[in-house]
């Protein structure tokens, strides 16, 4: 076939690289260096609402080893001796399905929460957030505002330099090692503890946890701040799940402050086409995970409303109207209208735990502060004493879980033939527990068979509604 015949083809042309002299590919690195926020201070309504409760959260965690219930301490984990004191309440290890229900309530609390509003926990309540703001306000004390620490940071070292920072680790180590004997408290009683230090006769456990939650908190709240929320905790991570659009949020009115510039004060900014925002980066400055928040919601935001306060009081400044940056709704933001309250998982969340705390609460003052348990003699199925008779011997533990020394009478519920050999009190102090042998008693001549279920009862004199009981078997030889 004549080329002017053969079938046209497409060009073409090799490119593949040569083997030989391909270049080294780049290289970057997954790293990003950290960079150190240096948070402004500002005050207003929600930081006001933010100190007042570090001030009662503070208080109540310094306060509570020091309250007494009973000639002992009200809140106390006695892990040594397995036991949890809580007000009039003594909890047992037999008694962990409390603490089980009432971490699930505290994590559905927490759940209702967020769906209302948002991170509201990590800005305002969260013990990571707590400590990192006294910290910030003994640095504050200590170096200065933000552009003086920024400058300081800058600056050349000198013993000035070196005088602040050093009051500053030393305002930090005295909170965190107070934080550490308050910890440690509430697991070893604080006046006994406090005399220990005081004659520095500290066991070992007790100088390894003070030092271990020491250098915790010092770590935490005073080098990785907001590291913690952004990387550390899974609650950051995961929370935006639980958000719906009618979740209340911080956000930026983008409609509003769009386009962003500078102006003076009083001109005419619409008629140049700007928007509220006058680019201040305020908003950006106090915001102690260093986000802006004009960039949208995001998973490093702790609700924590510093923005909120600082771009109210530039509002006010420039005569604007407040709530440029406002706890508000997707839906609100989007659509306007009214506040959307009543939803149904906000009410489906907080249906539930009024539901468990009702039962919790039930429970609990249903709960009988006794414990009783029968444990048969293992070593023989049954044995005949001197006088012909057929014995079973029992140990009987009973436990006093209320908070006074109460005297108990343990009677048998059993057929007429069995009986014990004598009538048993038990006297037991305030959470003291008892091991009481018993033998129980029957003539082989009246007895029809070789086993028979008994029921041992144990009764408070003191209240009779105040009782136990426990089952088990009498065991005997074939009849004759």
């Amino acid at each position: 076939m004549s080329d002017k015949q053969s079938p046209s083809r497409l060009p073409t042309k090799d490119v593949s690289p040569d083997p030989v002299n391909i270049a080294n590919p780049a290289s970057m690195s997954l790293y990003a260096k950290r960079e150190k926020i240096h948070a402004r201070s500002i005050s207003g309504f929600f930081q006001s609402i933010r100190v007042y409760t570090i001030w009662f959260t503070m208080g109540l965690f310094l306060l509570m080893p020091w309250v007494t219930w009973d000639d002992r301490q009200a809140l106390l984990f006695d892990l040594p001796n397995r036991k949890f004191y809580i007000f009039w309440w003594t909890f047992l290890p037999q008694d962990f399905f409390f603490l089980s229900w009432l971490l699930i309530m505290a994590a559905f609390s927490l759940f209702t929460v967020t769906v209302f509003a948002g991170r509201v926990w990590c800005g305002y309540t969260c013990p990571q957030t707590v400590w990192t703001k006294i910290f910030m306000w003994i640095e504050k004390i200590t170096e200065g505002e933000r552009n003086a620490r920024i400058k300081l940071d800058k600056a050349n070292l000198s013993i000035a330099k070196v005088l602040r920072r050093s009051l500053k680790h030393v305002g930090w180590l005295a909170v965190a090692f107070v934080t550490a004997i308050t910890f440690v408290s509430y697991f070893t009683d604080a006046r006994i503890l406090t005399m220990e230090l005081v004659r520095f006769d500290l066991s070992f456990w007790e100088i390894f946890w003070i030092f271990f939650f020491t250098v915790a908190t010092y770590m935490n709240a005073g080098w990785l701040r907001e590291q913690v929320c952004m990387y550390m905790c899974p609650y950051g991570r995961f929370q935006s799940v639980m958000f719906d659009k009618d979740t209340l949020i911080i956000s930026y009115d983008s409609q509003r402050g769009e386009p962003r510039g500078n102006r003076k004060k009083g001109v005419d900014y619409q008629s140049e086409g700007l928007g509220d925002c006058i680019d201040c980066t305020l908003c950006v400055q106090v915001c102690p995970t260093g986000i802006d928040i004009r960039n949208g919601l995001q998973f490093e935001c702790i609700s924590c409303a510093a923005c909120i306060d600082a771009c109210d009081s530039v509002m006010d400044q420039m005569g604007y109207e407040r709530g440029l940056v406002r706890y508000t709704t997707e839906h609100l933001l989007e659509k306007g209208g009214k506040y959307k309250f009543l939803r149904g998982r906000l009410v489906g969340y907080a249906a539930l735990i009024g539901i468990m705390a009702t039962v919790f609460l039930v429970a609990l003052t249903l709960r009988v502060p006794l414990e009783l348990e029968t444990i048969r003699d293992r070593n023989q199925l049954y044995r005949e004493n001197s006088d012909g008779l057929i014995e079973n011997v029992y140990l009987v533990k009973a436990l006093n879980k209320s908070q006074k020394t109460e005297r108990y009478t343990l009677t048998l519920e059993a057929d007429d033939d069995i009986r014990m050999s004598e009538p048993i009190e038990i006297s037991l102090a305030a959470g003291e527990q008892e091991s009481v042998p018993v033998t129980l008693l029957a003539d082989p001549g009246e007895l029809d068979k070789t086993k028979y279920e008994i029921e041992f009862h144990l009764q408070a004199k003191s209240d009779p509604d105040v009782q136990k009981s426990s089952e088990s078997r009498f065991l005997a030889p074939p009849p004759l």
